[in-house]
């Protein structure tokens, strides 16, 4: 278990890290990295830290990757 932990923290400061240096989103990050470790994505995706799950969630809403979340409300107002 100690030792799943600290990967799960390796890969997030690397996942981070790739993001910083050279930009672009943390989905493309955990590919990359993934890519690095010779992980699957799926695999990679349960070695994350909930901050970079947060940080892809919101990517992926931004990107319109996720459903968007039925609103019992009407989008106007008349």
């Amino acid at each position: 278990m100690v030792v799943r932990l600290d990967f799960k923290s390796k890969f997030s400061r690397e996942v981070e890290t790739y993001v910083q240096e050279n930009g672009g989103t943390y989905i493309e990050a955990v590919l990359e990295i993934g890519e690095k470790f010779e992980i699957e994505p799926d695999v990679a995706g349960k070695n994350l830290t909930k901050p970079i799950i947060e940080k892809i969630q919101i990517e992926g809403g931004d990107m319109n990757l996720l459903p968007r979340k039925k609103s019992k409300e009407l989008p106007f107002n008349g």
